[in-house]
């Protein structure tokens, strides 16, 4: 795989951010909310958040996290949104096209499941893995592309399982490529920690290369200055995971929500497209 190619799929990785001034408030409105100790109040999906104005901006921003509403620093739709309102539905607003609304509410979930899998597909494409893989990844990424372009009676037509258990089994592959590649001729460990419960525990400074760490649960673990380049973390839960000082410069497939969820401060070590959460200390 050529450097050009490896460049294209970081700058489509990295050109997935929210534009929430050209978006209809649709994560405030379509999703549904329990009170938690990440939301403060019960809101049905499809029905506006209290806190939305008129103008679609949020009339708490600045006091999210104060107020009770954590979750909201924590979301991110990775431009979801804005092609849902501006693509899809075409800059109908909502609120001016009622009919339009319940459809858009409905549309908007599917659109981010497609935009997490583009995200994944064009992460695995900017990493040295074999030809055949890369030709795979390319086709997916190209079919997902399509996708996202449909109509809004065609997206909620789609049968979402399909579309993702082939990209999971390339990402798989992708992942094992490239772990196995970071660990040649170190010492051997095991590596293979899928979907392991390590709540609250304390890995403080561990040397994790390449752990394969898919679905596992790191709520409130003590991860401060270790080593986490190579690690796989799709699917992990990083609530309230301490990465002070961590290096996960290399991680794979780690998300802008997973780290809005954890705690880290100036010392922690992101990779180029994660973006360091405005709560860190």
């Amino acid at each position: 795989m050529s450097n050009q190619t490896k460049t294209i799929g970081t700058k489509i990785r990295h050109s997935l951010q929210a534009d929430c001034q050209s978006c209809f408030g649709l994560c405030c409105t379509a999703l549904n909310i329990v009170a938690s100790s990440d939301f403060a109040i019960n809101k049905p999906a499809g029905t506006p958040c209290p806190n939305l104005q008129d103008n679609y901006s949020c009339h708490i921003h600045s006091q999210l996290r104060e107020t009770g509403f954590k979750g909201c620093t924590v979301f991110d739709c990775l431009g979801a949104g804005q092609q849902v309102s501006q693509v899809t539905f075409h800059g109908q607003d909502w609120r001016q096209s009622r009919e339009h609304a319940d459809k858009m509410f409905r549309v908007f979930p599917i659109m981010e499941q497609l935009y997490e899998m583009i995200a994944y597909v064009a992460e695995a494409l900017s990493y040295q893995v074999d030809n055949m893989l890369y030709e795979q990844l390319i086709a997916q990424l190209k079919h997902l592309q399509q996708t996202i372009a449909q109509d809004a009676d065609s997206l909620l037509a789609l049968d979402m399982v399909a579309i993702r258990m082939p990209i999971n089994a390339l990402l798989l592959q992708t992942s094992e490529q490239i772990r196995q590649h970071s660990v040649k001729g170190k010492a051997s460990r095991n590596l293979n920690q899928r979907g392991a419960n390590w709540m609250g525990k304390n890995l403080k400074g561990k040397d994790l290369r390449a752990t394969d760490l898919r679905g596992s649960y790191l709520i409130a673990a003590n991860l401060q200055d270790a080593n986490l380049q190579g690690v796989d973390f799709i699917g992990a839960d990083l609530r309230d995971t301490n990465l002070r000082g961590a290096d996960l410069s290399t991680s794979l497939f780690l998300t802008q929500m997973q780290i809005n969820a954890a705690q880290g401060d100036r010392s922690t070590k992101l990779p180029s497209y994660i973006k360091r959460p405005a709560h860190w200390q």
